[in-house]
């Protein structure tokens, strides 16, 4: 059973400049079958976007797509893992600050993304979330 965040992190990322459109990156959660990207200015990590940023704060707001992704990310307070951080320290930073995705920096460096569906796969690989983090994409 993994122990470390490094085991379990996505290395997969999917980035966006903060200039980027939501259009643009909505296209390439599609293309990647991921509900978030990260925001990145001068390759450093300033923001997440999410599927449901862009449904709250771009769709229901009636903002055109070309909205800029930077003007709707959650840039505030980046809550942020190391590869070596353990599993118990990376939930617990969830938990407390009600996140499901977390950013692993290295030195600064963007290089992974921790999901609470990654841990539920780990730790409990027959709760419904689980299942539901396991299960092919919606096409």
């Amino acid at each position: 059973m993994a122990q470390t965040v490094a085991e379990l992190m996505s290395r997969d990322l999917v980035t966006v400049h903060e200039d980027d459109t939501v259009s643009t990156a909505a296209k390439l959660m599609r293309q990647n079958d991921t509900g978030d990207v990260a925001v990145l200015d001068d390759g450093h990590l300033i923001g997440i976007v999410t599927d449901r940023d862009i449904t709250v704060r771009v769709v229901a707001e009636d903002l055109p797509a070309t909205t800029q992704v930077g003007d709707v990310a959650s840039e505030s307070d980046i809550v942020t893992v190391t590869p070596r951080a353990t599993l118990d320290e990376a939930t617990s930073l969830m938990r407390e600050h009600a996140i499901r995705r977390l950013p692993v920096l290295e030195e600064g460096e963007l290089v992974g993304m921790l999901s609470i569906g990654d841990i539920a796969i780990e730790q409990d690989p027959r709760s419904g979330l689980a299942d539901i983090s396991a299960a092919e994409p919606n096409k």
